[in-house]
């Protein structure tokens, strides 16, 4: 049985990454996908491999990647190794923007999405605390944190205001329901 791409989405400062390494932390057999960004290797956040714009065009036309984007000036590239990973059966979490869904769905049978939701205060609150954006980038990524998720989507959505491994056993509650009930 293949296993499901399970792509992680919700605003700027919700916490997906911290949310999927306390996921991975509690279910080793998940894979974590590492995506490739056009961003400095000292920005701090989630662990990304570093690419310049040119290298990351390269990449992609030479179809090293299942999917990629372009959200916030950046590039964004999940590994084609993602398939593999799938083809063996294990279930792969990978932080995606909202506008990757639609792509995501035709490509990968079976996509699940775990919609992360937090207060706006919270999401403000954490924005501020990584200090990668301006006061007014910020109030740009909280103006999108409503970004609606496209129609269709078989999604989970789960609030993370709260403790970390509440918000990590609840998504795999939800995710696996059989195995927790």
């Amino acid at each position: 049985m293949a296993g499901r791409l399970i792509a992680v989405v919700g605003p700027s400062g919700v916490g997906k990454d911290s949310v999927m390494r306390a996921m991975a932390e509690r279910r080793p057999d998940l894979h974590l996908v590492r995506r490739v960004i056009t961003r400095t290797p000292d920005a701090g956040g989630e662990d990304f491999d570093p690419v310049s714009e040119e290298a990351f065009a390269a990449r992609a036309a030479r179809g090293e990647f299942a999917l990629h984007w372009r959200a916030h000036g950046l590039c964004y590239g999940v590994p084609a190794g993602v398939v593999d990973v799938l083809d063996d059966g294990r279930d792969a979490l990978v932080n995606l923007s909202r506008t990757a869904l639609p792509e995501a769905a035709e490509k990968f049978r079976g996509l699940k999405v775990l919609a992360l939701t937090a207060a706006p205060e919270v999401l403000a609150r954490r924005l501020a605390a990584r200090g990668r954006e301006s006061e007014a980038e910020i109030a740009g990524r909280l103006a999108r944190a409503g970004y609606a998720i496209p129609g269709g989507l078989d999604v989970i959505e789960v609030v993370n205001n709260g403790p970390l491994a509440q918000t990590a056993e609840a998504a795999l509650a939800a995710l696996y329901p059989a195995v927790r009930a």
